[in-house]
């Protein structure tokens, strides 16, 4: 298994796809090669679409709740309602 792909440019910029005139352009804004922008970006898209952290199901622990607890802004209710800190 190679860790390589085809890459084709698209004739015209699209919102599927990007033409090398479009990638050539934006190497030479940011100062990187073709390859490096096309990484940025889809770092960028990562970043954009996909979660940056596992996902954790477990209850929250009791120093979870009290450092929930301590971010509720002080006024004059004292108490709060909701769904995860029964």
């Amino acid at each position: 298994m190679s860790d390589q792909i085809a890459f084709r440019y698209r004739t015209h910029d699209s919102a599927t796809g990007v033409s090398r005139k479009t990638v050539k352009r934006l190497a030479e804004l940011l100062d990187m090669s073709e390859t490096q922008t096309l990484h940025h970006a889809l770092r960028l898209l990562s970043v954009n679409l996909l979660p940056q952290y596992e996902r954790d199901d477990a209850a929250l622990t009791t120093l979870h709740i009290e450092q929930i607890k301590e971010q509720i802004p002080q006024g004059t209710q004292n108490s709060v309602r909701s769904s995860l800190l029964d």
